[in-house]
Formats: structure tokens, C-alpha cells, sequence
């Protein structure tokens, strides 16, 4: 298998039709552009210039012929201090996209070049410190590479073994394997950088890391738009098309582009930007001058079934409440474990209510009325009045309206200051 806003308004519950087709029909060939890969390398690097020194790199769901992962880590080969680089592919036929494999001349020309197991078995590529082509550098050219046993999936025993011979783990992993592939690099104990899907966050399998500080949003592509191009004939939106052109990538003879406004990087490789401390304004100030209508003249309204206060937006934190405060999962944008503490998150089934509440009448946008438990799915708050336009929510005699997933922060006492 080849590598593939703070409010409301960026709702968890975030709709993309790519990835909800890459689920369904386990098409999973999304392949990061190099701006991206580099961004966020040099974002480590910039916090630790020997993050990569004397370490072997395993790119798992990376073919060098398509993965800019590996071209990206063969040209830095030397000036990283690599001390061996090994990208794995998936077999073609295992993939669903495999209908758009073709073998090029880098694999047919080579002396094991087998037609048979060019379709049935991934192959694995090494590169070490050796100037195997004898141009007096070492890069691409030097890549060596043989056909796996198996077709090159990363739960297999194979594979797993070169996990277990890493450092460190850099990929696009297969967007419908995101939880196990999570669970496989936890239990290698590496150190990862990862794309994914922002909504990984609220992932039983992800959230429990995240709280125990064992992995954290990467630096950058939050909250912006990450291009990834797609084999020639795979569906994209004319929208999402045209916007990957605005972006600097327009359709070319191998690929056409789509955007994913809602990938980001999951990691344990610390950054310089989740060590700065956010600027915030206290309660009084927030209620006073806060840009947001919903808080400026209003303050802040308490979750009926969580223990915590609602906090709208990242920058309406108050500076000076040192109880639980429920927060948007784009917190985790600018999340400082230097300056806060996570206690949980209010989305079931992670999350951990004061009250369940009986059966419920939801009632629609247009009046429409429905018996429900939704009204347990995440934060409530009591309203005095039943919000126009808007669905609410009728049970035991009282009125609510539901939020989104909400993060559940805390201060902490010893709060960061800055340098």
C-alpha cells in the first residue's frame, strides 16, 4: 500500500468525501507532496539538529518510485547523518489501486526483476552510507532493494521486524488503517511522524496517547490545506481539483491533486512551536474586550453533564481560571503541556459525564421532532429559551443544545512563562 476552526465551524465531525471513499473502498493511494514533508522535518530539526543522526529511518507504505518520503530522505541521506534508510512497498496486487500499477524501468531492468513477483510481493529498498554508484555521493542512486517474501503489508512479520529495527518511522500510513497502524508503532516503542486525519484525535486507540503525552499534533499543515496527489483516473472533486491548481498543483501527466483540509501530523518528536506559551487574556478582559459575540458581554456557560465550563474559541481561554475548561480539538493546534494539562475529552464514548441522560425529544432546525439519546454524545447546556433555527434538545423538563467534541484542560500551577 503505497504512502499515501477552533469552533463549530471546525467540528470534529469534519465531512470529506476523499476520505470517506478512502475508507469505504480501502483506496488509499494518497501520496504527500515534498513542501509538506519538508515543513515539518525542518520544524524537528529546528528544535534538535541531530533528531536524525546515527538513526536507522523506516518509511513502511513508501516505493521510491512514487514516495516523495524517500526521495525527500535519500537527498538528506548524508547531511541528516542517516545512518540507514529502508522504505518498503506494497504489492499491487494487494492494493485496490493496484489496477494502475505499472512496472517502470527502474524494476524491470534490474537483474531481479521478476514479472510474477513484481505483482504479488512488496519490496523493500535500503540505502546505506555507501556510494554503491559511484558518483561520489550518496542519494537515490545508491537505493538497493529486493522483493519481500509477503506483499509488504506493515502487520506482517517482515515488515515488523524492520519496525523493531528503527529509530524512527516516517509515513503516510493507509488512511482506513489509521488506528491499527497507531497501535503497531506504540508497540514498537519508535519514534513517528505520521499523517492523518485531524478526527484521529477523538480515536480510542489515539486520545489515551495524546492525554499521556506520548503523542502530540505535529508543527505544521493544522488547520490548512495539505495537497496530495492521486493515480491518473481516481476520483476528485472539480473543487477540490481546482483548488490543488490554486495551490501550485495542477493535474501533470502522472498524477491528478486533490486537497484534504483536515490532514495534519501526529508525532513524538518534540517541536519548537508545542513549547510556546499562549497569549490570553483574563475572564474579566475576555467578557470586556473578546472578539468572539458569543463571549464579549456574555462570559462563559457550564456544560450541564460535564464538570467544566465551555470555552468557544482557543484564543478566549481565560488566563486566570484554574478549573476545568472544555475546549475546541483545534486547542491541540497550540497545545503547551508546559503551560496546560489534559483531564479528558467530552465526546462518548471517551468521555466521562457527570449525567446520562433518559431517551430525549430532538427537535430540528424546522421543527421537526424525534425520540433520541444523541443528546449523550458530548457536551450539553442548558438553555432558557429554545435557540432559532437551531437543533435542541427537550428532556426532564428542560431544554439543551449539544456542542461538538470538546478537549477538557486544566492549568497548570507551575504554568510556562516566556524566555
Amino acid at each position: 500500500m503505497t504512502e499515501t476552526h477552533e469552533d463549530e465551524q471546525a467540528a470534529p465531525a469534519i465531512k470529506n468525501s476523499h476520505l470517506s471513499a478512502a475508507r469505504q473502498a480501502r483506496n488509499d493511494e494518497f501520496y504527500t507532496q515534498w513542501a509538506d514533508i519538508e515543513r515539518e522535518m525542518n520544524a524537528y530539526l529546528e528544535f534538535d539538529p541531530n533528531v536524525f543522526r546515527g538513526k536507522v529511518i523506516l518509511l513502511p507504505c513508501d516505493d521510491p518510485e512514487w514516495s516523495n518520503f524517500a526521495k525527500f530522505f535519500a537527498l538528506h541521506f548524508t547531511d541528516y547523518g542517516i545512518k540507514k534508510l529502508i522504505s518498503t512497498s506494497y504489492a499491487p496486487d494487494s492494493n485496490p489501486a493496484g489496477e494502475y500499477y505499472r512496472p517502470t524501468l527502474f524494476e524491470t531492468e534490474a537483474p531481479q526483476f521478476d514479472d510474477i513477483k513484481s505483482r504479488t510481493r512488496g519490496r523493500r529498498f535500503v540505502l546505506e552510507p555507501k556510494d554503491v554508484s559511484g558518483d561520489g555521493v550518496v542519494n537515490l542512486d545508491d537505493l538497493q532493494w529486493e522483493y519481500l517474501d509477503g506483499d509488504g503489508d506493515f502487520r506482517s512479520a517482515e515488515v515488523t521486524a524492520l519496525r523493531d529495527e528503527a529509530d524512527v518511522v516516517i509515513t503516510n500510513p493507509p488512511f482506513s488503517l489509521f488506528r491499527e497502524f497507531v497501535d503497531w508503532l506504540v508497540a514498537g516503542g519508535v519514534e513517528f511522524s505520521v499523517v492523518g486525519n485531524t478526527n484521529a484525535i477523538a480515536y480510542k486507540e489515539v486520545f489515551p496517547l495524546i492525554v499521556d503525552d506520548l503523542l502530540w499534533k505535529g508543527a505544521t499543515a493544522n488547520a490548512t490545506d495539505m495537497v496530495f496527489g492521486v493515480p491518473k483516473g481516481f476520483a476528485v472533486s472539480e473543487a477540490d481539483r481546482l483548488k490543488a491548481k490554486r495551490l501550485g498543483y495542477p493535474s501533470d501527466a502522472h498524477y491528478d491533486y486533490t486537497r484534504l483540509g483536515n490532514s495534519c501530523w501526529f508525532t513524538n518528536l518534540e517541536h519548537g512551536r508545542r513549547h510556546e506559551p499562549l497569549q490570553l487574556m483574563s475572564a474579566a478582559d475576555n467578557v470586556k474586550f473578546s472578539r468572539h459575540k458569543e463571549i464579549r458581554g456574555i462570559g462563559y456557560s457550564r456544560y450541564d453533564n460535564y464538570d467544566a465550563i465551555e470555552v468557544p474559541f482557543v484564543d478566549a481561554i481565560p488566563s486566570d481560571y484554574h478549573d476545568v475548561m472544555g475546549v475546541p480539538i483545534s486547542f491541540l493546534d497550540k497545545y503547551n503541556p508546559d503551560q496546560f494539562e489534559i483531564v479528558g475529552i467530552a465526546k462518548a464514548p471517551l468521555g466521562r459525564p457527570s449525567k446520562i441522560y433518559p431517551r430525549q425529544v430532538q427537535v430540528g432546525a424546522t421543527g421537526g421532532r424525534s425520540q433520541v439519546t444523541k443528546l449523550n454524545d458530548g457536551p450539553a447546556i442548558r438553555v432558557e429559551q429554545p435557540p432559532e433555527g437551531k437543533t435542541y434538545y427537550e428532556v426532564g423538563g428542560g431544554t439543551y443544545v449539544q456542542l461538538y467534541a470538546r478537549i477538557l484542560i486544566r492549568r497548570k500551577v507551575a504554568e510556562c512563562r516566556p524566555s
